[in-house]
């Protein structure tokens, strides 16, 4: 039987999709999330016309709340590398980044560890007042794979950057802002006429220079494949060591991937 189709897609216009995120409870990213992602990427890629993506999530309390970490880890490392020799997890969010189209995340609620790392992939963020942010891997004992570090440093700053991966901490919505994790923070009930509204302005526009303009401030400023490579073998040599094991299994006690308990605050949970 296949898998619940994650990611829908409106076809506002053939230059202007909004594509809405729904999976379980907290929105948790998993191996179906990946093989979606990668025909999604594809299908954005292939469309001709297609100028501006808005990337929203069903549920408003998890944008995507982290990678769920009682996935089937063999099945995820058995997935065949894609034709760029990435990990497809790595190359989802490597050809994300590098769209035609301009990719806006519509945030609100909480997007941590792999939440986090696919907005980062998008060009741009904006943000609810209620929206958390966080890459909480550490805490854990694990590097990040989705390759924050590559990232990160870019928007916010080396030093900003080391205190978001090593503290582990969560990033409220003004904060996030202020650091450049995030555009801008919309009052409430305003953000998803705002983004609209930008989406359909950027839609509007001639492809050739919207994808130009694009192409060329990616240059400047996107992390390169070697380092998704580099940060998801990272991932995978960190994650699960038998040291960290009282860690994790504390979290999940306390209700990691639940709707409520540690996940709600998560970021000052996960030192206790």
């Amino acid at each position: 039987m296949s898998a619940n189709q994650q990611f829908t897609v409106e076809e506002v216009s053939p230059s202007y999709w909004r594509v809405t995120f729904s999976n379980g409870e907290i929105n948790l990213i998993d191996p179906d999330t990946i093989e979606q992602l990668a025909d999604l990427v594809t299908r954005i890629e292939e469309a001709p016309e297609l100028t501006a993506v808005v990337f929203r999530s069903a549920n408003p309390d998890f944008f995507m709340a982290h990678w769920d970490m009682l996935s089937d880890r063999s099945r995820v490392a058995a997935m065949k590398p894609a034709a760029s020799g990435l990990h497809p997890f790595a190359d989802n969010l490597f050809r994300l980044g590098k769209v035609p189209a301009v990719t806006v995340s519509e945030i609100n609620g909480r997007a941590r560890g792999a939440g986090s790392e696919f907005v980062l992939a998008t060009d741009i963020r904006f943000a609810g007042p209620g929206a958390i942010l966080g890459q909480f891997e550490v805490g854990v004992g694990s590097v990040p794979g989705g390759n924050p570090t590559g990232r990160l440093p870019h928007l916010v700053g080396r030093g900003r950057a080391l205190e978001i991966l090593l503290g582990a901490d969560d990033f409220p919505a003004d904060l996030a802002a202020a650091y450049g994790y995030v555009n801008r923070v919309l009052p409430e009930n305003e953000l998803e006429q705002f983004v609209d509204g930008f989406a359909r302005r950027v839609a509007g526009f001639d492809k050739t220079a919207v994808t130009r303009i694009k192409a060329l401030v990616d240059v400047e400023s996107l992390p390169t494949e070697q380092s998704y490579g580099a940060s998801l073998q990272a991932f995978f040599q960190t994650s699960g060591r038998p040291e960290n094991a009282d860690r994790v299994r504390s979290l999940f006690e306390r209700g990691l991937q639940q709707p409520d308990g540690v996940e709600l605050d998560l970021g000052r949970r996960v030192a206790e």
